[in-house]
């Protein structure tokens, strides 16, 4: 996938608010009252082929208010979408990567502004290209080192991948991608501008590895998704997941019409052997472990009482660290406007929080290519604020 292509949806999409329409949830249990708000804006797009099937939800800071299921997981075999969906979220792992590195700047052990040499020594020959021709790069000693802040807000001058990474980003082991990233010439000074890089973000999740003494997915089993109860979240689907888990579709060319599409940047099968973590889009999910995740940083990184990451780490993440790029503001792992912060998905998967509303939102879909659905996203936007956001002052 390119460059352009895999940042358009992460970078657009974000911001879409996500809704729900099934039982109210309070403490795990089904409320008698039945929202369905939403069906009005979901539907059209559905029936008019621009999408296969959409699962949405929308919480508060305590529960889930709303999650529907609206179309086909399947089209060929006529399998509904259900609440309990698993879909690849793509780049929706940044953010939750993000979370994982901010637990070791929470425990004293990782700096955001070091060097990433401190953890990864062989970055320190890096080169950086200072001038492109058609027929040569040139090469210069960049002028100050890549920091971990740097990998965090895509401002770290790594592309968005190595050569190494073809045809799938799941197929080396994430040390052996990393030492890619350190030969690969950065494309810019470090800290000089915002470049989406795949790369800086995995390299985060390699100095987990060094610092920790673990894998990235047990580091982020053990510190993140269990203390969360995320327990659907996995580099990894089992069976029984990959059996509940959305098809990826694509417009045929000419009508509306769609067909299913493979996942370009993982390998198959999904549950089979051979496929390493991907810190920086690997995961699957369901709408509900989304939810406790925005949830979580909602309440400042407390979930169920208990405090996962400090408040301060929210507070890093979800401020904007690029505030020199006129396009986009991004935090640590978080595109952000000050209010709102978010993440999408290449095939169109959001999760969405605003802080001012306390609301979070989460829209799960897995289409490639710019179709008409994407707009199903700002028709949520639109509705969710209408039904739940508190009224202005």
């Amino acid at each position: 996938m390119s460059h352009a292509l895999a940042r358009m949806p992460q970078l657009v999409c974000w911001i879409a608010l996500a809704t729900g329409l099934a039982p109210l949830v309070s403490g795990g249990e089904a409320s008698a009252q039945v929202l369905k708000p939403f069906e009005a804006v979901i539907r059209p797009h559905v029936d008019a082929g621009e999408l296969a099937g959409v699962v949405v939800l929308v919480s508060d800071k305590e529960r889930d208010l709303a999650i529907e299921a609206v179309g086909f997981a399947d089209v060929a075999n006529r399998t509904p979408m259900r609440a309990d969906t698993v879909f690849w979220i793509a780049s929706i792992s940044k953010p939750v990567t993000a979370a994982a590195l901010m637990v070791l700047v929470d425990d004293g052990k990782v700096g955001l502004d070091d060097p990433v040499t401190k953890y990864l020594p062989e970055f320190k020959d890096q080169w950086v290209v200072s001038q492109r021709m058609p027929d040569k790069l040139t090469l210069t000693r960049p002028a100050r080192p890549v920091t971990i802040r740097h990998l965090l807000s895509h401002t770290s001058g790594m592309p968005f991948k190595s050569a190494l990474e073809d045809p799938t980003l799941d197929a080396l082991p994430l040390r052996d991608r990393v030492r890619g990233y350190a030969m690969t010439p950065l494309q810019s000074e470090p800290g000089d501008k915002y470049e989406y890089s795949n790369a800086g973000i995995n390299t985060a999740g390699r100095v987990i590895e060094v610092v920790s003494g673990l894998s990235f997915a047990e580091f982020l089993r053990q510190r993140l998704l269990d203390p969360l109860g995320m327990a659907e979240t996995t580099f990894w689907p089992t069976s029984s997941q990959v059996k509940r888990a959305a098809k990826a579709y694509k417009p045929k060319s000419g009508d509306k019409a769609m067909e299913e599409t493979p996942i370009g940047q993982l390998q198959y099968p999904l549950d089979g052997p051979g496929r390493e973590p991907m810190p920086a889009g690997g995961l699957f999910s369901t709408a509900a472990d989304m939810s406790v995740f925005g949830r979580m940083v909602l309440n400042g990184g407390t979930h169920g009482g208990k405090r996962v990451l400090s408040a301060d780490a929210v507070r890093q993440m979800t401020t904007a660290q690029t505030a020199g790029d006129k396009t986009l503001n991004y935090g640590l792992g978080w595109a952000t406007n000050g209010r709102t912060f978010g993440h999408g998905g290449t095939l169109g998967t959001d999760l969405s929080v605003d802080s001012k509303a306390g609301l979070v939102t989460v829209y799960l879909v897995q289409q490639a290519g710019s179709v008409p659905g994407r707009n199903c996203q700002g028709d949520f936007k639109k509705a969710a604020a209408e039904k739940f956001a508190p009224p202005a002052k």
